[in-house]
């Protein structure tokens, strides 16, 4: 099966990760590790791209590449991931139907305070179109499969559970050791990790939120150190409130590439992000493949990644002292906490595991596009 890929948000070799990101590459890297060609068709960044005439310029650019590429291709289908207000797919719904090729979208989003904008609104309704026009679409998050009812029958609907490749993320003790040494944090020091982009907004807002949760858990008498793993615009501003709160408490590590975290999951005892705002959050993901207990919020889309009382702990989001106590209780209870760390990759083999996700896309974008 030829599949024609697109991804209007990030392409495939966009040089800032994230989340998107990381999903985008995986369902191209496994649809083609099946044996299936599943090739970008265009680079183009629809995000805002109405804003301008350059923006403009580029879309009708990007239509002209996305038309040429496609016709010299032959795909059997066209598939899009992430559709979504800022970023709207306004190639595949056009090249799809001028050239016959089923349409379909992966992890689309849908929400129509987006049409009351003046901003949004042309976002909103390009998105819509791609919407109504596909064949069929799947989602990979329980709120956005049901924002996607209100325009799309169920029979148009799949639902995959977010997941991540298990073998990508397994704990190795000698290199968790290896690392504990390499910052000079004693084997019998209780070792916190968090990962994140230090960047404006809700990474931002987690970051600051888990440094007061974490000052409140000193007050409670609990010695640790947390490395926090990340960079961005708001590094100066961390390091401050830090230093102001947890003197010589915590590490910054700076960026660490996605295939050397398994190092870093490897040495602590608790992975610990709030995760505001998380739609889902990949972190959590990799930190039980690793065998790391996750304490985190219960907000948004963690509770569909993390496992709550069977492999981490999630706390109201009461400004820090829930989350606090969460982990003062496991750093004082290594036999929960080690409960919760060995159901992490048995939870991320058999229910998140990307594998098996993907294997179903397959299958339906076969009976998509074969009309099976």
């Amino acid at each position: 099966m030829k599949i024609a890929f697109y991804c209007p948000n990030k392409p495939l070799l966009h040089p800032h990760p994230s989340g998107d990101l990381v999903i985008a590459r995986g369902i191209a890297e496994e649809l083609n590790r099946a044996g299936h060609t599943c090739r970008e068709m265009v680079t183009f960044r629809s995000r805002w791209f109405w804003k301008s005439r350059r923006g403009w310029r580029n879309a009708l650019e990007g239509l002209r590449a996305a038309w040429r590429t496609t016709r010299a291709f032959h795909p059997d289908v066209w598939l899009t991931y992430h559709t979504y207000y800022k970023s709207p797919d306004i190639l595949g719904p056009l090249i799809s139907r001028l050239q016959n090729i089923p349409y379909v979208l992966f992890q689309p989003m849908y929400a129509t305070k987006w049409r009351k904008r003046t901003e949004t609104r042309p976002g909103f309704a390009l998105n819509r179109f791609a919407l109504m026009t596909c064949r069929h679409a799947f989602a990979n998050n329980q709120d956005d499969l049901e924002a996607l009812r209100r325009v799309l029958p169920d029979e148009k609907l799949t639902y995959l559970p977010p997941g991540i490749f298990p073998e990508d993320f397994q704990r190795n003790e000698a290199a968790g050791r290896t690392l504990r040494a390499l910052y000079g944090i004693a084997p019998d020091t209780p070792l916190l990790l968090s990962v994140a982009r230090f960047r404006p907004g809700v990474k931002f807002e987690s970051l600051v939120y888990l440094f007061n949760a974490l000052a409140l858990a000193r007050k409670m008498g609990q010695d640790f150190i947390c490395l926090v793993a990340g960079d961005g615009a708001m590094e100066a501003e961390l390091r401050m409130l830090a230093e102001s709160v947890l003197p010589r408490r915590v590490i910054f590590t700076g960026r660490v590439a996605r295939g050397e975290l398994h190092r870093f999951y490897s040495a602590a005892d608790l992975f610990v992000f709030p995760g505001i705002g998380e739609s889902l959050g990949m972190v959590f993901l990799e930190a039980q493949a690793c065998g790391l207990p996750v304490v985190a919020l219960n907000t948004g889309g963690i509770p569909q990644v993390v496992q709550a009382g069977l492999t981490g702990l999630l706390a109201p989001q009461d400004g820090g002292e829930a989350m606090a106590q969460a982990i003062h209780s496991l750093l004082r209870d290594p036999g929960r906490r080690a409960a919760l760390a060995a159901a992490g990759p048995t939870f991320i083999r058999d229910e998140r595991n990307l594998h098996r996700n993907y294997l179903e896309l397959a299958r339906k974008l076969e009976r998509i596009a074969f009309g099976r």
